[in-house]
């Protein structure tokens, strides 16, 4: 097929490997602008840009595309049978999603009508589900409301945001191959999403990551899971700010405030929560590397009784 590729973060980067191995026609890669880094001395690629060029792929990097006709017209005129999209980061006009024969694709995070949004991959460790997957959905105006065409579902067990984010890239790629090759073989029945059943993932902010020890233990756990690497889940002692990386939930009721200190040593540090203790075993303190909590706590001390916030 001859398709134009809209993307910008890492998870968009296999997907356009894929369909570049698959012998696809890609006239494209469209993506955010570059940013500039060091007070304007470095300017840095967006990881599908730099794909793109690796693979000699021409690239377009629109401010805008609401009104930009330059673009629109930069679209019709390379006829794409479909336009691929993967975390591209900005809402796209219906004039460019009426444009393809096939209409534009989405790669989704989510087992679609659950978590759509920003944030599906960390919301679905957060709410604690067994399962997540990839949707490929035929985009329309609303905001991940297109009918579904293909999904692949893995399960979540222990795993982290960055693993999870890392296994639904790859799943992605491979399910958008198959999905054209079944589009172009009449294989495909879309399905209509059950509104009734959707949920919303929306765009996480740092200060998300700040813990709330009012919660109970496991919540706190799968928060952790989720913020890992960004924003990373912190709580403040003091002056001094730590970042939580790898924690376990202890089944004792604890008889201490929220927040409390409980035990400090080589098996981690117990904190009291909601109807538990959470047992933080990798943490990172100011000004140092993430390190298993026995490690940290062997040249520095965590007072007992110490409330964290």
């Amino acid at each position: 097929m001859r398709l134009i590729y809209m993307g910008t973060p890492d998870f968009a980067v296999p997907a356009l490997q894929a369909l570049h191995e698959a012998g696809h026609e890609i006239e494209y890669v469209v993506t955010q602008p570059d940013t500039v880094r060091d007070r304007g001395k470095k300017v840095k690629f967006p990881p599908v840009k730099e794909k793109a060029v690796e693979l000699g792929i021409s690239v377009l990097q629109p401010e805008k595309l609401r009104y930009n006709e330059e673009f629109l017209e930069t679209v019709r005129q390379a006829e794409p049978d479909a336009i691929i999209v993967a975390a591209y980061g900005k809402i796209i006009t219906k004039r460019i999603l009426d444009t393809p024969k096939y209409g534009c694709l989405n790669i989704h995070g989510s087992l679609l009508p659950r978590f759509r949004g920003a944030a599906p991959i960390q919301a679905a460790i957060i709410e604690g589900d067994e399962e997540t997957g990839i949707t490929i959905m035929q985009m329309e105006k609303g905001l991940d409301t297109g009918d579904m065409l293909a999904k692949a579902a893995t399960r979540i067990d222990s795993k982290t945001g960055e693993q999870l984010h890392d296994e639904l890239a790859v799943m992605g790629a491979e399910l958008i191959v198959k999905t054209l090759e079944d589009l172009q073989a009449g294989k495909i029945v879309p399905e209509k999403q059950d509104d009734s059943l959707s949920t919303y993932a929306p765009m996480i902010a740092k200060e998300d990551g700040h813990v709330d020890f009012s919660l109970e233990p496991a919540a706190i756990e799968r928060r952790i899971r989720a913020f890992d690497p960004w924003p990373g889940s912190f709580a403040d002692l003091g002056e001094r700010r730590f970042k939580f990386w790898k924690a376990q939930v202890i089944g004792d009721e604890p008889k201490a405030a929220p927040g409390t200190v409980l035990a400090a040593g080589e098996a981690g540090l117990d904190i009291a929560a909601n109807g538990g203790i959470l047992r933080v075993t990798e943490l990172q303190a100011p000004g140092k590397k993430r390190m298993s909590t026995g490690d940290y706590l062997r040249g520095n001390s965590i007072e007992i009784g110490a409330v964290l916030r």
